[in-house]
Formats: structure tokens, sequence, C-alpha cells
């Protein structure tokens, strides 16, 4: 079978319809939210643009066809992502924060699990969020391991039927809700049993929009990425029903690993489609503006060469980010591998190659009428977030590595 990157009609299709739909919706989001004070207050004024999208189809678009979405598999996911992510990465971030919520439920649950919690996902109404809540104070890159050193401390016990569930969270994407209440949907890692090793102590717990016990400490006013919602809260004394846990109790570790497995290679192609804005915008800079000279500024050498050299780390960081959603719809023994370089090289090389543009715009790009700094700005946690490059990814690349097993023609297909 002859190698093709070419998108299939249908893919074509879905991206200009995505591409649309970002221009004519998504570009709205930055005015009518920068002005606003409180990261509350932004992400509150982004939810008619959340509802548009998810009565548009998209959220139902990315949900996989076998658990009732429409979704077909990871490369369309990218192909609506890039769209979406390189006009607006805040409402984007919040639709593909509630695949990542409803992600536990699709691998773990079961059939009747997967009905009843994924249903008001795919009706085609309202704002529905979903978040998996993982992260805790003081990291996540050993939420895994034992005590004293373990990094996920919230616990649940059962209590007349019920789990209840005490313990804080923090950097979990829209978890409390529109109103500070709660997300609809939480899948909440925890410990349910205290004195077991890690890999069988840990459960993935389904809570649906919680009736009260969830306590917000604080939201992140972050850098980047300034209208989605990032906090820190509480949860004290939350129930949810003894089988509301996703596959057998303690197997929560595996749950979660293969839950973000799959988001790497995302997290790569929003890296790529914020490049392609910046090159954008500095392309139609360079070719229109003189600075004082006679002529435009692409005729000068350095900035054609610092433009070619853009334009090409995004085409490798594309393809790099299909080959790896490739690999994840066909189940190739390569695919963890090349998702975890997809995410380590889109994330880097996308700050790397915004500030080399900022350069070729000069001073002005400083400025936030210009929107290359605010592409820096949300290009900056993507080498952190979604399990950072250096206390998750490369140790995740290093433990393949080292595996005996391991075939380094794997990933190239020519093992």
């Amino acid at each position: 079978m002859p190698i093709d990157f070419t998108l299939t009609p249908a893919q074509r299709e879905l991206q200009l319809s995505a591409r649309r739909f970002a221009r004519s919706v998504l570009t709205e989001v930055a005015p009518a939210t920068r002005h606003l004070p409180t990261p509350l207050a932004r992400f509150v004024a982004t939810r008619p643009f959340y509802a548009q999208l998810v009565k548009a189809g998209f959220l139902r678009r990315i949900i996989p066809m076998p658990f009732g979405g429409e979704g077909t598999g990871m490369l369309d996911m990218a192909v609506v992502a890039e769209e979406f992510y390189r006009v607006d990465p805040n409402v984007s971030l919040t639709m593909f924060a509630t695949l990542l919520g409803l992600l536990p439920v699709t691998i773990g649950g079961s059939p009747e699990q997967q009905k009843a919690f994924l249903g008001p996902f795919l009706e085609g109404s309202g704002a529905p969020l979903a978040a998996l809540c993982n992260s805790e104070p003081g990291g996540s890159a050993n939420f895994d391991a034992a005590a004293p050193g373990e990094g996920t401390r919230t616990r649940a016990r059962l209590e007349g039927g019920q789990w209840v569930i005490d313990g804080t969270k923090q950097w979990i994407s829209s978890a409390t809700g529109w109103d500070e209440q709660g997300a609809d949907l939480l899948c909440v890692v925890c410990r349910t049993d205290a004195d077991a090793a890690p890999d069988s102590g840990l459960s993935v717990l389904v809570v649906p929009r919680p009736e009260g016990g969830i306590v917000v400490e604080r939201y992140h006013d972050s850098m980047g990425h300034r209208a989605h919602l990032t906090p820190r809260f509480r949860l004290e004394g939350v129930r949810t029903a003894q089988a509301n846990v996703l596959g057998p109790v303690g197997s929560g570790k595996d749950l979660v690993a293969a839950s973000f497995s799959a988001t790497a290679a995302l997290v790569g192609v929003f890296g790529t489609a914020l490049m392609q804005g910046a090159f954008d915008f500095s392309l139609h800079f360079a070719k229109t503006q003189c600075r004082g000279g006679a002529l435009p500024i692409i005729e000068h050498q350095a900035v054609g060469y610092a433009l070619a050299d853009a334009k090409t780390a995004i085409e490798a960081s594309r393809y790099l980010n299909w080959r790896a959603c490739h690999a994840l719809d066909t189940q190739s023994p390569a695919a963890l591998e090349l998702a975890l370089q997809a995410k380590i090289y889109g994330s880097e090389t996308a700050v790397r190659v915004i500030t080399d543009l900022m350069r070729v715009v000069g001073i002005d790009s400083y400025d936030h009428d210009l929107p290359l700094a605010g592409m820096l700005q949300d290009a900056l946690v993507l080498p952190l977030f979604d399990g950072g490059n250096m206390g998750v990814r490369r140790r995740q690349l290093h433990d393949l590595l080292r595996s005996p097993d391991y075939d380094p023609l794997t990933a190239s297909g020519a093992a």
C-alpha cells in the first residue's frame, strides 16, 4: 500500500466545515472575553460559543461511533482540532477536555454505564461539560506512586451503598462547571484502598453532576488560554453510587494511562495549529510591510529564510501528528511511541517557531494588538500539560527504549 497523506473526500469536507465554523463563530470569542476581569467571567462568556459548537454537531462528531457519536477516528479529530485551535484555543480546549473527561467511560465503562453517562453529550443541545479529575496539588507525574510520595491523595470510601470522595484536584479543565457546582460528569481518580499497591489501589469513579461538595479554592489566572477554566477545588464528601466505578475496583492506573495516551497526539496538533496561525499572519505581514524600507520585508533574505524554516517545521509537525493519529486509529504497535513523539515535537516546536516569527515581525509583535504575543502565551503550556514533556512524556519514551523487545524500526513501519 503506498504512503499517502491525502485526506479523503469526507475528511476534506470535515476540514472545510470546521474551518467555516471557526471563521464565523470562534473568531468572536476573543472580542467577547478579553476585556473581562476574572478567569470565571471569561469562561462563562464562552458558553454561547461552546453551545453553538455543540449544536453544530462537533462534540458529537468527535465521540466515537461505537458509543453513539459520529467520530470515525483520531485523524478526523486532528483535522477538526487544527482548524478550531488555530482560531481560538479556549473553546476548542473546552471541547477536547470534555472528550478527555468521557474517555474513561468509553475505555473502561460497561455498556450500561456508557449508555447512561454518554447520553447527554450526544443530544446536540445545551453546553454539557465533562472532566477527568486526575491532577492534584504537588503534581501528577507520580499519580500512581505509593505512599509517602503518592500523587493521588484523594480518597474514596464505601458508605451505605455509595462512594464518598474527599480530596483536592487542580488544573482540571472545566471541572467546576459553568456555575461552580461541578461539570455534568466528573471522572475522579482516587484511592479506593489506601493500603494497596498503586496497581490495585486506584480507581476511577464517575460522578454525574454532583449534588454538593464541590468547593472552589481558586481559579488559575493562567498566562495563556485566558478564557478556558482550570480550577483548584476540593471534593468534600462528594457521593456517587457504588456501581459508578469504571472497570474492576483498583484498575484505575491502567485506565488513566490509556485515557492520556491518545490525547498526546492531539497536543501535537494544537502546536501545529498555533504555528500555522502565526505563520499565516507573519507571511502576510512580510509581504505587505516595508518597515521604513523601499520594499516589503519578505524581499530580505533573512526574513525569507526564517519563514522557510518555520514552514518546514510546521509541515514536519503536521505529518508526524497525522502519522501518530493514523497509528492510533489502526492500533499499530507504534501508536504510543508516535503519539509521544508528536506531543513532544509539536509542543516544543510551536514555542520555538512562534518566537522566531515574532523576530520577523519585530517589536510590534510584543503588543496584543497583533496576535503573535497571545499565540506564544497559548503555546507555552503545551509542553507542560497533558503529561509534561519532562516529567511524563519523555519518561514514557525512555521506558519504551529501555524495553528488552524494543525495535527502533517499529515506528517507521520498517521492523
